[in-house]
């Protein structure tokens, strides 16, 4: 069968594009604004064509260039805007490009969407963020879907969830199926990926230590530009990390060698040997072919900041399926994230929180108290515009008045938010 053509954005060091290829996706364009791994992606493919720069930026690249019979736009869009850490600013942060990228699907008319991100976009306070999503889709002639993956379901040797969008055009979207965790390799324990890694400089240890590293790892934790070295994450990724015998606080420059033994600490605990990149690439789902440009903290964080190749190379086998209609066309449910936004998107004009209560209960939706409607109308305001209007002496009515986030106005405080910050962006 011919190749898929597909143009990833903020493509990092390539372990989207990786599991697309395994999936039989051919790259015409990798969109990454960061040098190190854009010397990644062109030292492990030098054939591709990488555009090294802010993906948002026509200066960098053409959309409309790449529009003609293309089968998938795919990306892994930046994080931090929906993580506790980035203080989940969601549409508010410079950073955010996930709205953007759906929009941009509509400028260049792919056959499929494929759009990655972190478990907190999953949460309660971004379901009117994801039902936006699905109703601009629909609007563009593109039926969505998200899913919560675990990687471990996937062969891949550690706890890393990733929120999925998956969209396709209608002809298409029927033949879609998300991969079966049944039809996955199992999970090897963290000993089994890395024991030959542990004793390839003589370490003696490495069989014993294998033994106790018995389980799958903690979600390894690349960071931001404003980390300030290579670990393996926060306090109790680190504990975990150490009952598997693995020292987190910092990464080796090679694993270790005969007679090596663990140093004693003030606590008097003995921490097990520390991770090489090469190691936690594996715990990523990186095959040892692939190689990483950049000192040890650049080339750990594209390491820890990648969709694992194998996840995204079963995401990418479904899609395939779908655009090829191999199977059987299941029937479309139409999912809603968000019933308060659903209202108030349908209204045509401002509404009260009881009429919001009573087409609520119209609709089946789950109840809520006044309280919860004006504690969620709160969440809302912090993606949406929503005006408030006085109906009547202490009554306030409210209308949905468009979304925040940047879709590509040439006037959005993102442009001269990301100008400032972008020594920090990664």
């Amino acid at each position: 069968m011919s190749a898929l053509k597909v143009v990833e954005i903020c493509a990092g060091a390539g372990g989207q594009a990786l599991g697309l290829e395994n999936a039989g996706f051919e790259h015409v364009l990798a969109v990454e604004l960061d040098p190190n791994a854009c010397a990644t992606l062109r030292a492990n493919r030098p054939d591709w064509k990488v555009a090294e720069g802010d993906v948002a930026d026509e200066g960098t690249w053409r959309p409309e260039d790449y529009k003609d019979d293309l089968d998938l736009l795919a990306g892994g869009v930046p994080c931090p805007p929906f993580t506790i850490a980035g203080k989940q600013l969601g549409a508010a942060d410079e950073r955010d490009l996930f709205a953007w990228a759906v929009g941009l699907a509509g400028r260049m008319q792919p056959k499929a969407l494929l759009l990655e991100n972190v478990r907190g976009l999953s949460a309660s306070r971004f379901s009117a963020y994801r039902q936006h999503v699905l109703d601009t889709l629909l609007e563009l002639g593109y039926v969505g879907e998200w899913r919560l993956l675990q990687a471990s379901d996937f062969g891949v040797p550690q706890l890393r969830p990733r929120f999925v969008l998956v969209a396709l055009k209608e002809e298409y979207a029927g033949y879609f199926h998300w991969p079966e965790e049944s039809e996955q390799p199992p999970a090897p324990s963290v000993g089994e990926a890395l024991k030959d890694l542990m004793a390839a400089e003589g370490w003696e240890g490495a069989e014993e230590w294998a033994a106790r590293a018995d389980t799958i790892a903690p979600t390894i934790v690349g960071g931001s530009k404003k980390h300030g070295g290579a670990d393996l994450g926060p306090s109790r990724a680190k504990a975990a990390w150490a009952g598997l015998g693995v020292d987190a606080w910092g990464v080796a420059d090679e694993a270790p060698g005969p007679g090596w033994k663990p140093a004693v600490t003030a606590k008097g605990e003995k921490p097990g040997p520390k991770l090489t990149t090469r190691m936690a690439a594996r715990i990523q789902g990186f095959d040892d072919s692939w190689k990483f440009e950049g000192r040890k903290t650049t080339t750990y964080r594209q390491i820890g900041n990648a969709f694992p190749p194998p996840v995204a190379a079963a995401v990418g086998r479904s899609i395939a399926k779908a655009l090829r209609k191999e199977g059987e066309p299941r029937e479309r449910r139409d999912a809603v994230h968000d019933h308060v936004y659903a209202i108030l998107r349908e209204a045509s004009a401002p509404i009260t929180v009881d009429q919001i209560l009573v087409k609520l209960e119209k609709r089946g939706s789950k109840a809520m108290a006044v309280p919860d409607i004006e504690r969620h109308l709160s969440y809302l305001s912090r993606d949406f515009h929503i005006e408030s209007t006085e109906r009547k002496p202490g009554v306030l009515a409210y209308q949905l008045d468009g979304f925040k986030a940047f879709v590509g106005q040439d006037g959005h405080e993102r442009h001269e938010l990301f100008k400032a910050n972008k020594a920090k962006i990664s």
